[in-house]
């Protein structure tokens, strides 16, 4: 078992006030920022998360209720490292932002408002959200209010596991809100260790961007670190709970610098651990932590007073499973499984800025390819940008049209097809632009997204939202 639990004690007092009147005197106009740790304590047995295969499974469903929790899958047996809920709160008076990280395979809309509303009645400021999974494959399942995802990789909803894991986030804010004080905020790119492979065998983005909150006296507050890499570190047969190799990696930070490490993942849709098994997650995470301190030691926080925030509706094509991408290429390509009924129609995407750090919010895996030519177009823009993969929903694989055509798992789960993906980019750039406040140089509209059904709230907002 790696670490044990994390002191909460020296985690949340990177949330407490720390140096001079004086100090916070001088920075009468920054943001203040919160942030907390908050554990996730789910009941004993609660089935993992994020492999289908049956290795994970029952041999038969749950059907005579031997297990509290578990349906489809096996119940857990244990604990390997802690999974938790990390909160990171932002307030400029005009604007708050509440980013909460999970280490969850994935979050749908219908957890993410189960979160807004008990945030509401537990009295927490109205604050826009940001909910962020991890991508473990090995985190608590049982929780999305969906029976297909639920036989396909989560187990059904549990009410207890849900109520849970709300109660954890919900933790993790009211901490981070109460423990809010002027702050410094920096950001950085840094290159990652070579740990990742790609699974089309193509370049990946190596950058880990490292963001930096202090109080006005250095003393930390929050880091958030942002990078592709898929929680698969743990095989299927590990039937214990695991943030993966990026809890295991948060953990580590966090023991270095006393304060809650965010992890982010960014544009994984075709990024795989290059190792696998207990070893290789030690090595890795180390090396990953290694990295990130590199990237906080050199970042120089500044006061900053702007929070901005502006989201916009991008529509999708219609969702469905093609079997010719699941089973074979001599399968006729009409022969698919709408998902309209399941899936959206749209994804929401909200971006947000502090200072000269922005980031937006992806509702699934977005391919490599994509998030660069985000980050290409925009560094013009934010010298530092994150993408926030599975953020606040999720609909499955974004890949570009070579990869979305291949058979095989990865095009099998780009539900709405080789078209979306350049939807989503399309419209994460738009929002960094209205972000800057700066005019989108003219290009040529995709066909497929200029339909004229995307909702978006206009410009930039500074108005506190949920």
């Amino acid at each position: 078992m790696i670490g044990g639990s994390i002191l909460l004690g020296l985690l949340l007092g990177g949330a407490s006030i720390v140096g001079t009147a004086g100090a916070a005197e001088r920075c009468a106009g920054c943001v203040t920022a919160g942030a907390a740790y908050a554990a996730l304590r789910v009941p004993a047995g609660t089935p993992l998360a994020g492999y289908g295969g049956m290795q994970r499974r029952l041999l038969f469903p749950d059907i005579f209720d031997r297990y509290a929790h578990a349906f489809w899958f096996r119940p857990s047996v244990g604990e390997h490292d802690p999974v938790a809920a990390r909160a990171l709160v932002l307030d400029s008076r005009a604007t708050r932002l509440a980013w909460v990280t999970l280490d969850l395979i994935a979050v749908d809309r219908s957890f993410t408002r189960a979160v807004q509303d008990r945030l509401t009645r537990a009295g927490v400021p109205a604050a826009t959200l940001i909910v962020s999974a991890s991508h473990t494959h090995s985190g608590p399942g049982a929780f999305m209010d969906s029976e297909l995802r639920g036989l396909i990789a989560l187990d059904r909803l549990d009410p207890v596991v849900r109520e849970a894991l709300v109660e954890g986030v919900v933790t993790a804010v009211r901490r981070a809100d109460g423990g809010r004080v002027p702050a410094l905020v920096a950001a950085t790119r840094v290159t990652a260790p070579a740990v990742t492979t790609s699974r089309l065998g193509r370049p990946l983005d190596s950058e880990i961007v490292v963001v930096k909150v202090t109080g006005v006296g250095g003393e930390p507050l929050a880091l958030v670190w942002n990078f592709a890499i898929h929680g698969t570190m743990l095989p299927a047969g590990n039937l214990h709970l695991s943030g993966d190799v990026m809890g295991v990696a948060s953990a580590l930070l966090e023991r270095k610098l006393g304060a809650p490490a965010l992890f982010v993942n960014g544009a994984v849709g075709d990024v795989s651990p290059a190792g696998h098994g207990m070893a290789a997650l030690r090595d890795t995470a180390g090396a990953l932590a290694a990295a990130v301190e590199t990237g906080w030691a050199q970042a120089k926080p500044v006061p900053v007073a702007t929070l901005r925030v502006s989201r916009r509706t991008v529509p999708l094509p219609q969702p469905a499973v093609s079997l010719k991408h699941c089973i074979g290429r001599w399968v006729p390509a009409f022969l698919a499984i709408p998902l309209g009924f399941e899936l959206p129609a749209e994804a929401e995407l909200l971006a947000a800025a502090v200072g000269d750090t922005a980031w937006v919010t992806i509702p699934g895996e977005l391919q490599t390819s994509f998030g660069q030519a985000i980050k290409r177009e925009t560094r013009g823009l934010f010298p530092s940008v994150l993408l926030a993969g599975l953020s606040n929903d999720y609909l499955g694989y974004f890949m570009a049209p070579d990869a979305a055509g291949h058979v095989g798992y990865v095009a099998c789960a780009t539900l709405y097809g080789p078209d979306a993906g350049g939807c989503l980019a399309d419209g994460a750039i738009e929002l960094f632009y209205r972000l800057a406040e700066r005019p989108r140089p003219a290009t040529r509209p995709s066909p497929v997204c200029d339909s004229g059904s995307g909702r978006d709230d206009g410009r930039a907002s500074r108005r506190s939202e949920r």
